[in-house]
């Protein structure tokens, strides 16, 4: 059983302890074609590209000039300790034993416009690029077009047949339309003045979250999903689909 998740905006590439395990993406090539492509846009078109500031734009603009097609201890960074966002503060990868970020390399993957797919432990050059990007390429005039059903067919090949998606809708649109592999998409509410609401914040962190038990508790059937229970959620039986799961807490 897989956990997806999606990347985060916000990196930290302070640098990690020596002797972290580390391995290499799969779509590194890929990668290089795309910054290439990217190198060659200007503040401007990035600033159009994914409706970010200026100081953004020039951030990245240096980060693809900066890009280089082999990553390794000085240029980049393992992946899930690279992100850095609230979904990543759910995982705690940092948290984690050896033996529980060597479970999560073959059991959680992050999905990436840049990428395509990255496992826990890829090293990752600093870049942003969303995959709703219309970034024109030789496949197309956006990101699913060049991605295709490759990323659904990398995920289809580690999945054990069942994939968690605990992606945003963005990113999971970029698995494609022929996975084999069940899906099953949890969501996470919170119950405020009787009503069950969906709050980005929380619900990205939960997302990281349930990545996080299903690594600590060597979840390997869609049954033991419905155990989570960090920080009060509870799986909602009626309110959930065949494989569309409903996890309610009580709001603070």
């Amino acid at each position: 059983m897989l956990a997806v998740l999606s990347p985060a905006k916000k990196l930290n590439f302070d640098p990690l302890d020596e002797g972290m395990a580390q391995s290499l993406p799969a779509f590194q090539d890929d990668a290089n074609t795309l910054a290439k492509i990217a190198r060659k846009l200007s503040v401007s078109d990035l600033r159009s590209l994914m409706k970010i500031s200026e100081d953004l734009a020039s951030l990245n603009k240096a980060r693809f000039a900066a890009f280089t097609p082999v990553s390794d201890d000085r240029n980049s960074k393992q992946a899930a300790f690279a992100f850095a966002g609230d979904t990543y503060t759910g995982l705690q990868i940092s948290n984690m034993e050896a033996d529980d970020v060597a479970y999560a390399q073959d059991h959680v993957c992050i999905l990436s416009g840049l990428y395509g797919v990255l496992k826990p432990l890829d090293r990752m050059q600093p870049y942003r690029l969303e995959m709703g990007s219309r970034l024109q390429n030789k496949a197309g005039s956006n990101l699913y077009a060049y991605w295709g059903d490759r990323i659904g067919g990398a995920l289809d090949q580690v999945s054990g047949g069942v994939v968690v998606n605990c992606a945003s809708v963005e990113y999971f649109k970029a698995t494609g339309k022929n996975m084999t592999s069940r899906v099953i998409t949890p969501a996470f509410k919170e119950e405020r003045d009787g009503e069950l609401k969906m709050i980005g914040f929380f619900a990205k962190k939960a997302r990281g979250m349930m990545a996080r038990f299903m690594v600590l508790n060597r979840i390997e059937t869609p049954e033991g999903l419905k155990d989570f229970d960090l920080e009060g959620y509870k799986f909602q039986p009626k309110l959930s689909g065949e494989n569309d799961w409903v996890f309610t807490r009580k709001s603070a």
